[in-house]
């Protein structure tokens, strides 16, 4: 009966936490909305110009052209219009390829989430076992290498990098000869079956590198400090003393206790790995949101900005929103919060 009675408030109280949680990244959503609106109105150029290059259009083809866009209407008018399909989970009409937004991101999706996952995984895995390491002996060779070489690679601007090994190992560089592509997801003459995925890995090694390079250092920093933690706690002490192996003590006690911050990290940091990959796709052509993006910005097409901006706003407030409640569920110190 005492655990009823006890487990009862909890799950209440991790109800209440995720209901405001959710209300907050709701508030968040919808300011992103009115942001997203206002902010690409800003940005100079006209679409129906940009569009209108390289044919000979009357400026009366050019009113019936902004017309047809909607462009025409007061921008009270226009956003109105714009909450309204968003409402809808509709993202409207690509003013360039003519054809639905979400379709055009279900299309490209893929990609981004093929690169940025795997990127994530490798990122977190190198962090994590690089900073259990240095943690567990601070102020070791490991340790002071591991760390400079990652905050060295976090303070790189991503597009440098990505630039970098794109001219290094891309193009080749002096006896450096080029070993992977250039752009692209895979080759035109790319096999099929196994060879296929073949030609895919290979396109994406250097965009991949340059994601893990730039992310990776926020794992190692977290789980070395975790680590740090936990080895002044007492049950280390106790395990030492019982003649247990350094090797099994880090691996089977203070790692574990130590994960919890770059789990919620790993969450938090997902929407934001998406947004980052932007840079990175448009650097090596990969055919993903980041591209799609950097091709909506080149017209400007308002309608495809705000729809992947949208999207990789909103996949950051929902990420951050899941770290929080999964941080609350694992660790009861939150709990009275």
């Amino acid at each position: 009966m005492t655990v009823v009675i006890e487990a009862a408030p909890a799950r209440h109280g991790l109800l209440r936490y995720a209901a405001t949680k959710a209300g907050g990244a709701l508030l968040s959503i919808a300011m992103v909305v009115v942001a997203t609106f206002f902010l690409f109105r800003m940005l100079p150029g006209d679409p129906v110009r940009a569009l209108a290059q390289g044919r000979n259009m009357t400026p009366e083809q050019l009113d019936l052209e902004r017309a047809r866009l909607g462009l025409d209407k007061s921008i009270p008018e226009q956003f109105l219009h714009f909450v309204g399909q968003t409402l809808r989970f509709d993202l409207g009409t690509s003013y360039e390829y003519k054809r639905p937004v979400l379709d055009l991101i279900g299309e490209r999706i893929g990609p981004t989430l093929l690169l940025t996952g795997t990127a994530l995984v490798m990122a977190v895995s190198l962090g994590i076992w690089q900073g259990a390491r240095a943690g567990w002996k601070p102020g070791s060779r490991f340790d002071r290498f591991s760390t400079a070489v990652s905050l060295v690679l976090w303070s790189v601007p991503t597009f440098w990098l990505g630039l970098l090994l794109l001219m290094v190992f891309a193009a080749g560089i002096g006896p450096i000869p080029g070993l992977f592509p250039t752009r692209g997801i895979s080759s035109v003459d790319a096999p099929d079956g196994f060879g296929y995925v073949l030609d895919v890995a290979q396109h994406m090694v250097l965009p991949c590198l340059t994601l893990v390079a730039v992310v990776y250092a926020q794992y190692l920093l977290v789980m070395r400090s975790s680590v740090l933690d936990e080895v002044e706690q007492d049950y280390i002490t106790t395990a030492r003393a019982k003649g247990l192996k350094d090797d099994d003590i880090r691996r089977r006690h203070a790692v574990p206790n130590a994960l919890l911050p770059t789990v919620t990290l790993v969450f938090m940091r997902i929407g934001f790995v998406v947004g980052g990959a932007v840079t990175v796709e448009a650097i090596f052509s990969w055919p993903g949101l980041g591209q799609l993006f950097y091709e909506a910005i080149r017209v400007p097409d308002f309608t495809l900005m705000q729809g992947t901006f949208l999207l990789i706003t909103v996949s950051v407030i929902l990420m951050n929103t899941l770290a929080d409640v999964i941080y609350h569920v694992l660790d009861p110190r939150v709990r009275s919060v």
